[in-house]
């Protein structure tokens, strides 16, 4: 029994130093699961409608702008005028805008699907606002933050990543941003141009996963300190 304890605290001691290092490296640019150049895999989640919305759906689009972002995060309150704005100006040039709430709602009751509506509604959302309920869609893009935006130009029938990261250089003021990476990217996509910036650092909160019990850095889940006192502390 006192060898068991001895071992079970050992493995919680290294939980614990992992989850320390994790969050130190969440705030570096760390490898993600999809690089520029990758090929994203399409989803199929609920919008606030009531409808689902997968990006083969929308046949005539020659990309997407994917937005993970919440209800909760300052953060996103500060860009969605900026989304609303993406939207209008290049969805009806083929790439839209599909948001995707990443957040569990247990954990974040904010982030609930009727919240979700109610947030939608008061804020005049003009593009699709998807639940990802489980977090597999979150986990294979490897998005750490809300909001952090993937660019994808549709190849073929793939999506391919062809920018990832901060929507532009200034969340606090939209007018005072000298580098505006998403439209500068969808612009240089519509000139047949390159892309010159291809990854920048998205600024913004953590997910929320699984009750609280954990959070998502770079698209894995890892044990709060609080989780694993608690079950050292039932141990001893």
């Amino acid at each position: 029994m006192k060898k068991n304890i001895l071992i079970s605290i050992g493995v919680l001691s290294v939980a614990l130093i992992f989850f320390v290092n994790a969050k130190k490296t969440s705030t570096q640019e760390a490898p993600r699961k999809y690089q520029v150049g990758d090929y994203a895999k399409d989803f199929n989640l609920k919008n606030i409608d009531g409808t689902m919305v997968s990006m083969a759906g929308m046949k005539e689009a020659k990309g997407f702008i994917i937005i993970f972002t919440c209800n909760t995060c300052p953060f996103s309150k500060m860009y969605e005028e900026r989304i609303i704005e993406l939207q209008s100006e290049y969805s009806p040039k083929g790439f839209p805008v599909i948001a995707i709430n990443p957040n569990d709602e247990n954990t974040s009751p904010d982030d609930s699907f009727e919240s979700m509506k109610i947030r939608a509604k008061a804020q005049g959302f003009n593009f699709p606002y998807l639940q990802d309920e489980t977090q597999e869609v979150v986990s294979s893009y490897g998005a750490a933050r809300t909001p952090q935006v993937f660019v994808l130009l549709k190849e073929k029938g793939k999506y391919k990543v062809v920018y990832e990261g901060a929507i532009d250089n200034n969340h606090r003021d939209a007018s005072m941003a000298s580098n505006k990476y998403v439209k500068d990217a969808v612009d240089n996509l519509l000139t047949g141009r390159e892309v010159h910036t291809k990854s920048t650092k998205a600024i913004g909160c953590s997910l929320k996963s699984l009750n609280g019990l954990c959070i998502i850095i770079q698209g894995r889940a890892i044990f709060r300190p609080q989780y694993l006192l608690s079950r050292l502390h039932y141990l001893l």
